[in-house]
């Protein structure tokens, strides 16, 4: 799935991967390769994306929007 993570100042990821988890106000969650359409808060905690190489790749956030896209599209909008 084609991922992107904006901070006010930056990108901070951007690119295909496998895994997105996260914390939204409803508790943690993990979004995987074509999962339905979605749009939550998130809450402070930490971003773990594992990307096409099998990276791991942490993003320590405040707060921000997560928005799961028809098309295996995922953009995270958020505060560090």
């Amino acid at each position: 799935m084609e991922i992107s993570v904006y901070s006010l100042k930056n990108v901070l990821f951007q690119g295909e991967a496998s895994l997105l988890n996260c914390k939204t106000v409803t508790g943690e969650i993990t979004i995987l390769d074509n999962h339905d359409s979605l749009i939550t808060v998130l809450s402070a905690g930490v971003i773990k994306i594992v990307d096409e190489n099998k990276k791991d790749n942490y993003f320590p956030v405040k707060s921000g929007f997560l928005e799961v896209k028809p098309g295996n599209e995922v953009r995270c909008i958020v505060e560090q």
